[in-house]
C-alpha cells in the first residue's frame, strides 16, 4: 500500500504524521521508522514520539520550535525512509501452552468461529505476527493481523485480572499480557517468557516491528 503521509498541527505543541487510519503492515513499518529516526538524532525542542498503528504524533516545545520548523524536520526525516526499511527484522519464537488453564476463552472462540480447539491452536501457531505497537501496560505487543477465521471480538465486560504471560485475541489482533492486568481480549494460552523486566538493561522483550512465531509446546 502506498499511501502519501500527511503532516498536520494538533494544537500548539504537537505534529501529526498521519498515514492514514487502517491496521496495515507497510504503513505501520514506516510510522516506526520514522520515530527511530527522529529519535536517534533528535532535533532540540522534541520531547517525545508516540507511534500509533498509521500514525505518529511528536510533542514539542514551542517555545523552542514552531509547526513550520517542525514539518520541514519531519519531511527531511520521512526522505530516508527507505534506508531504514531495508533492515531486516528481528524474529522472535514464543513458546506457547495452548490449554484450559490459562486459555480459557479457547472453547469460545472455537465454538464462535466455528472450529475445533485444535483447528484454532494450529491457525493461530501457524501466522507470522508484526508487532505493530507497544500497548496499555508496559511491554504489552500489538501483533497482527490475524488469519480471518480466528477473528473474535473482546469481551463485554473485561477481567479484573489477567496472568503475566497470557496469550490472547481480540479482533484480528494477538498479543501477550506482559504483567499481571485487567484485560478484556479473548484468553487462549500462556508463555513462559517474561515479557518486562525493569531491572534489566533493555526491558522490553519485543520493540515495535519484531516478528513472532508462537510455538505450541506440552502443558
Amino acid at each position: 500500500m502506498s499511501v502519501k503521509p500527511r503532516i498536520v498541527p494538533l494544537g500548539d505543541s504537537s505534529a501529526l504524521v498521519q498515514w492514514g487510519d487502517e491496521i496495515d503492515l507497510s504503513i505501520n513499518q514506516k510510522v516506526h521508522a520514522l520515530a527511530g529516526l527522529i529519535d536517534s538524532s533528535p532535533l532540540e525542542g522534541i520531547v517525545e514520539t508516540v507511534p500509533a498503528y498509521s500514525t505518529l504524533l511528536i510533542h514539542y516545545d514551542p517555545l523552542i520550535l514552531t509547526f513550520t520548523k517542525i514539518k520541514e524536520h519531519l519531511s527531511m526525516k520521512l526522505g530516508r525512509l527507505q534506508e531504514v526499511l531495508s533492515r531486516e527484522a528481528r524474529q522472535i519464537e514464543v513458546p506457547v501452552q495452548y490449554d484450559g488453564t490459562y486459555g480459557v476463552d479457547l472453547e469460545f472462540v472455537a465454538s464462535h468461529c466455528k472450529l475445533t480447539v485444535e483447528e484454532v491452536v494450529r491457525i493461530h501457531s501457524e501466522g507470522t505476527y508484526t508487532v505493530f505497537m507497544m500497548g496499555f501496560t508496559p511491554g504489552y505487543p500489538y501483533m497482527g493481523k490475524l488469519d480471518d477465521r480466528l477473528i473474535t471480538p473482546r469481551m463485554d465486560a473485561p477481567r479484573t485480572r489477567v496472568p503475566a504471560g497470557t496469550v490472547a485475541i481480540a479482533g484480528s489482533q494477538t498479543g501477550i499480557y506482559p504483567i499481571d492486568s485487567p484485560g478484556g481480549w479473548r484468553l487462549i494460552g500462556y508463555t513462559s517468557l517474561k515479557l518486562f523486566d525493569p531491572d534489566a538493561d533493555v526491558p522490553f522483550l519485543f520493540s515495535p516491528g519484531d516478528r513472532v512465531r508462537f510455538i505450541p509446546e506440552r502443558s
